[in-house]
């Protein structure tokens, strides 16, 4: 993979005065690109991460969708169909990738070279509990950054507990989820 440098644009020097002079950039001031995670179980990935996921793709050169095993939560999707709804539900956008893991999020980030996080934020009861996450990870991981991405207005209601809650009493859940995830979804609760 071919790494682009970034440059910092308060680092311009002028050269030469009035309307002929030329801003040149200096060579000291590279930025290191950022890498980011976007952890999350999405059981199942719903219209609200798919928004966040598409306008951080516009901030980020690349970002890795961490699917995360809970010991302690009870996934209804098994973990290789969550992976399979969330490549349908991302075709098309390029900058991705999907990885796996059990622990903590602030480790993987770590350990595999990962300097942001991305979190979505519904409101302000997730930016209570979000910020104190990002509190803990900076502390563990020495200052890992976390961005918080408010989820556009249309999809600041959706979560996922409220989309298998709809379908467990037969409810429409076509403005929750991507069309595949619908499908799929409806196709599991039929049986």
């Amino acid at each position: 993979m071919r790494l682009r440098r970034f440059f910092n644009p308060e680092s311009r020097v002028k050269l030469g005065s009035g309307s002929g002079s030329l801003n040149l950039i200096k060579k000291s001031t590279i930025i290191k690109p950022m890498r980011a995670i976007y952890p999350g179980s999405f059981d199942p990935i719903t219209l609200g991460h798919l928004d966040i996921i598409k306008r951080a793709s516009k901030i980020f050169r690349n970002i890795t969708i961490l699917v995360s095993e809970h010991p302690d939560k009870k996934e209804r999707i098994p973990l290789a169909k969550r992976i399979a709804l969330i490549e349908r539900a991302v075709a098309g956008i390029e900058n991705l990738d999907i990885k796996t893991t059990s622990g903590l999020t602030v480790s993987y980030a770590l350990e595999n070279g990962y300097n942001v996080i991305i979190r979505g934020i519904r409101g302000a009861s997730d930016f209570e509990s979000e910020l104190e996450m990002s509190q803990i990870n900076s502390i563990l991981s020495g200052g890992l950054e976390t961005v918080f991405m408010m989820t556009s207005p249309q999809y600041s209601y959706i979560r996922s507990s409220r989309v298998w809650e709809l379908l467990k009493f037969g409810g429409d859940i076509s403005n929750l989820v991507p069309a595949s995830v619908n499908a799929e979804l409806n196709h599991l609760a039929d049986k």
